[in-house]
């Protein structure tokens, strides 16, 4: 039996070694292009490696697709924590304001705890002007109150010590100066919650802060996630 060649099968043998040697060549340039060693250049001999390097080359200068859609930039998460203990919006950034103010001043979550049941109690965790007071509307406040001349998230009297009218009216400040004075109590830590609050208030009505333990133990959980 002869072994006969078909010429057609000699002309496409040889335009594929043509081609094979071209991707060779290509894929040492490309790796050479790339900073790749001359031994890495010289494997691209191996036909199969030739293919490779000389897809890898050209997948990493294509163009990104054109019709590829863009990445939405991520959500950012908010800050806000959702009201707890039937508070508003208003009276929730309030007690986080007391919350931190009482962080700040470096004392613990029990005193934050009787800070938010004294506001609870005497401004209804809302920060009150006062007509008494003309200074204090023209600050940012949320209601008007009548006890003499007492302003601010505490209620604390502008012909006292509490600061000016401008700190009393300042969430933050005002909650500060309360901070201040419950340190002063000999031994606050030790006293029932409503009795610290009484102390460091001198209110009228001593027995009224108990009743908001409930709430402000509820803001304190939640403000840290307990």
């Amino acid at each position: 039996m002869r072994n006969e060649t078909n010429p057609s099968a000699i002309g496409l043998d040889r335009v594929l070694g043509r081609r094979i040697g071209l991707l060779a060549l290509t894929g040492a340039v490309a790796l050479a292009a790339l900073g790749f060693s001359s031994s890495a250049a010289s494997a691209a001999n191996d036909v199969d490696a030739a293919r490779a390097i000389a897809e890898a080359a050209a997948a990493a200068e294509a163009p990104a697709p054109a019709d590829q859609p863009a990445k939405k930039p991520a959500k950012k998460k908010t800050t806000e924590l959702k009201p707890v203990a039937g508070l508003t919006k208003t009276q929730m950034r309030n007690a986080i304001t007391i919350i931190k103010a009482g962080q700040e001043a470096g004392l613990s979550g029990r005193a934050q705890i009787i800070a938010l049941m004294t506001a609870m109690q005497e401004s209804g965790l809302r920060n009150l002007a006062s007509p008494v007071v003309p200074k204090s509307l023209k600050y940012d406040h949320e209601g008007t109150g009548s006890d003499h001349d007492s302003v601010g998230l505490f209620q604390q009297r502008a012909s006292g010590s509490w600061g000016t009218v401008k700190e009393i009216m300042t969430p933050r400040t005002s909650a500060l100066s309360f901070y201040n004075g419950l340190k002063g109590v000999h031994k606050w830590e030790k006293l029932g919650m409503g009795e610290a609050a009484q102390t460091v208030q001198v209110s009228a009505f001593p027995d009224a802060y108990d009743k908001h333990e409930g709430a402000a133990r509820e803001v304190v959980a939640a403000y840290y996630g307990k």
